[in-house]
C-alpha cells in the first residue's frame, strides 16, 4: 500500500493505532478475497469516475478509495477516528430517524457500517448502499453476508444515482460530505431531494463544521483534500438551498454533527391535481 509519510497521522498517530490492529488478521482477510473478480462483479461498467475522486489521495493512500488496501484498512482505522466509539457515532444517525422508512438509500456507504445499522433498525425495509468504490462495496457485502443481512449494493455517484424520482423515503450519508468539494455535496442534496417521496427524510452525519473551523489542527491529521472547504461552509445552508424543510443540526459527541431535513409535504399539495389525490400518499416506487 503506497502511503504518504508526511501526514500528521502517519508521523505520529499511525504507529500508536497499529499497536491495536491485528495485522495478521487483516492479511488473512485480504488474501481470502479475489479482489478483481469481486470488484468486477459489483462494478458499474458504464460509470465514469469524476476527477474530484480520482485526482486526489484520501487518508494519505495513493489511489485513494480505488484500491483494495483502502477498503481493508478503512474499518480498523475508522474505529479510532470516531471517539468515543464508531458505533455510537453512527448509531446517532439511526436514532435520529423519525419515520418508519420502507425504502432506504445510504449514500457513500463505504464499507457499509451505517448501512448495516440501518437494516438492523428497520429489518422490513429495503436497504441499498451506494458507493463510488467497488472495493469498499466488496467489504460491505462481506460484512452484510456475515451478519445475515439482505442489503443491495450499488456502484454509482451519490450526485447522480440513476434511481427514479421519489424512489425512497429515507436518504442518509455518513462521513461523506467532508470528502467532497462543496459543489458536489450540494449536488448530492439536490439529488436526495429528487429521490425522496414527499415527507421523506434526509439525514447527514459528518464532522462538526463549527469544531473544524475552531480547531484547524484537526484538518491536518488525515489527508482530506476538501475538508477545509467543507468546514468553511454550512450543511444547514446547503439543505435550505436544496429546498428541504424542518432543517436541524445537532452535535454528536462533540466532534461530529447530525443534520436532518424533510422534503416538504406542501409540495405535494401544490403539484398533485384533484383526481390524483387518492394516490398522493403512495410512493412512486410502490405504485409501479
Amino acid at each position: 500500500m503506497a502511503v504518504r509519510k508526511d501526514t500528521i497521522f502517519e508521523r505520529f498517530l499511525a504507529p500508536v493505532v497499529r499497536l491495536f490492529i491485528n495485522e495478521e488478521e487483516l492479511q488473512r482477510f485480504r488474501d481470502s478475497i479475489d479482489w478483481k473478480m469481486a470488484s468486477d462483479r459489483l462494478s458499474n461498467p458504464s460509470l465514469t469516475y469524476p476527477a474530484y475522486y480520482t485526482s486526489q489521495n484520501f487518508h494519505g493512500i495513493e489511489g485513494g478509495y480505488l484500491t483494495s488496501d483502502a477498503a481493508v484498512t478503512y474499518d480498523p482505522i475508522t474505529q479510532y477516528a470516531l471517539p468515543p466509539s464508531e458505533t455510537l457515532v453512527r448509531q446517532a444517525l439511526v436514532d435520529s430517524i423519525q419515520s418508519k422508512p420502507r425504502r432506504i438509500l445510504d449514500l457513500g456507504c463505504g464499507t457499509g457500517s451505517t448501512t448495516l445499522l440501518l437494516k438492523q433498525a428497520f429489518p422490513q425495509a429495503e436497504v441499498i448502499g451506494l458507493d463510488l468504490s467497488p472495493y469498499m462495496l466488496v467489504v460491505a457485502e462481506h460484512k452484510a453476508q456475515k451478519a445475515g443481512l439482505d442489503i443491495q449494493w450499488r456502484h454509482s455517484k451519490a450526485e447522480a444515482t440513476g434511481f427514479p424520482d421519489a424512489s425512497f423515503d429515507l436518504v442518509t450519508a455518513s462521513l461523506l460530505f467532508h470528502e467532497n468539494p462543496p459543489a458536489v455535496s450540494k449536488a448530492i442534496l439536490q439529488e436526495s431531494y429528487r429521490l425522496l417521496t414527499t415527507g421523506g427524510e434526509v439525514v447527514i452525519l459528518d464532522g462538526s463544521q463549527r469544531v473544524l473551523r475552531q480547531t484547524e489542527w484537526l484538518t491536518e491529521i488525515f489527508e482530506e483534500p476538501y475538508i477545509r472547504d467543507y468546514a468553511a461552509e454550512s450543511v444547514d445552508a446547503w439543505m435550505g438551498a436544496a429546498r428541504f424543510g424542518a432543517v436541524q443540526t445537532q452535535d454528536v459527541w462533540l466532534l461530529n454533527q447530525l443534520t436532518r431535513g424533510v422534503k416538504p409535504l406542501a409540495e405535494q399539495a401544490s403539484q398533485v391535481s384533484e383526481p390524483e389525490q387518492e394516490t398522493a400518499g403512495t410512493p412512486q416506487w410502490a405504485m409501479g
